[in-house]
C-alpha cells in the first residue's frame, strides 16, 4: 500500500499541535480525518487545507463515550480504513497547589486527557485489529515525564496517557499495532499563548536548555516518523520532544 492509500485520524485537528500533525500528513499524501470539539473552527480547518490533500472534519467530544464511537464509525465509513491516528485532544491544567485543585478541575482535565484519549484508543485499536494493524500516537507532555508544581491534575493525566499507552504497546505489538507517545514541552500553541503571559514565558525559558519555544510542526514530524515504517521496531516509548528540558 503506498502513502497516497493511507488513511490518517488526528483527534484535536482543529488548531495547535493537532492542526500542525494534519499538516504534515497531508503532505505525505496520507488521506486525514480530523475530529474536534470546537466544530466552528474544525469546518475553518478543513476548509484551508483541503487544497493540500483529502481532509475531512467530523465533530467530537471525547470526553464523551457516544461521540467518540459515532465519529471514529464515520471516520472509518469515509475511506474504509485507518492506518495511523495522532490522539492530541486535550485541554490544559489549572494552576492551584494539589490540596486547593477542585474535584471539578480533576473530573474535567481526566475526562479529557486520559479518560476521552482511552475512549479513542479503544476505537482505533479495534478497527486496526480489524485491517491487520497500524500505528497510534497519543499525545503527553514533558508533564507526563517529570513532576510540575501547582499542576498536579494536568500532570497525573499526562503521566497516565504514558502508561496506558506504554501497556496497549505491549498488548497489541504481535497484532501489527505500534503504539507510542509524544512528548512536547513548552510548544508556541493557541493554548500556550491563553494559558502563559509573555512575561511567565520569559522568565521560563531563562533556564530553558534550548531557550526557546517549540512549534507545533516540530511536534508535528515526531510524530509523522512514529508512525512511519522508519520507526518499525518502535513501540511503548515515550518520546520528548522537549528542547531538553527533561534530560538529567
Amino acid at each position: 500500500m503506498t502513502v497516497e492509500n493511507k488513511v490518517a485520524l488526528v483527534t484535536g485537528g482543529a488548531s495547535g499541535i493537532g492542526r500542525a500533525t494534519a499538516e504534515v500528513f497531508l503532505r505525505e499524501r496520507y488521506a486525514v480525518v480530523l475530529l474536534d470539539r470546537n466544530e466552528a473552527a474544525g469546518r475553518q480547518v478543513e476548509q484551508q487545507l483541503r487544497g493540500h490533500g483529502s481532509c475531512q472534519f467530523l465533530p467530537c467530544d471525547v470526553s464523551d463515550e457516544n461521540s467518540v464511537s459515532i465519529a471514529m464509525a464515520q471516520a472509518v465509513a469515509l475511506h474504509g480504513r485507518l492506518d495511523v491516528a495522532f490522539n492530541a485532544a486535550g485541554i490544559d491544567g489549572v494552576v492551584a497547589p494539589t490540596a486547593e485543585t477542585s474535584v471539578d478541575t480533576w473530573d474535567s482535565i481526566m475526562a479529557v486527557n486520559l479518560r476521552g484519549l482511552w475512549l479513542c484508543l479503544k476505537q482505533e485499536i479495534a478497527q486496526m485489529l480489524k485491517q491487520g494493524g497500524g500505528a497510534i500516537v497519543n499525545c503527553a507532555s514533558s508533564a507526563g515525564l517529570i513532576g510540575v508544581p501547582n499542576l498536579s491534575a494536568y500532570v497525573a493525566s499526562k503521566h497516565g496517557v504514558v502508561g496506558l499507552t506504554r501497556s496497549a504497546a505491549l498488548e497489541y505489538i504481535r497484532k501489527n499495532i505500534r503504539i507510542n507517545a509524544v512528548c512536547p514541552g513548552m510548544i508556541d500553541t493557541p493554548m500556550w499563548q491563553r494559558s502563559i503571559s509573555a512575561e511567565m514565558t520569559a522568565q521560563l525559558l531563562v533556564s530553558d536548555p534550548i531557550g526557546r519555544l517549540g512549534q507545533p510542526s516540530e511536534i508535528a514530524e515526531a510524530v509523522l516518523w512514529l508512525c512511519s515504517p522508519a520507526a518499525s521496531f518502535v513501540t511503548g516509548q515515550a518520546l520528548a520532544v522537549d528542547g531538553g528540558m527533561t534530560v538529567d
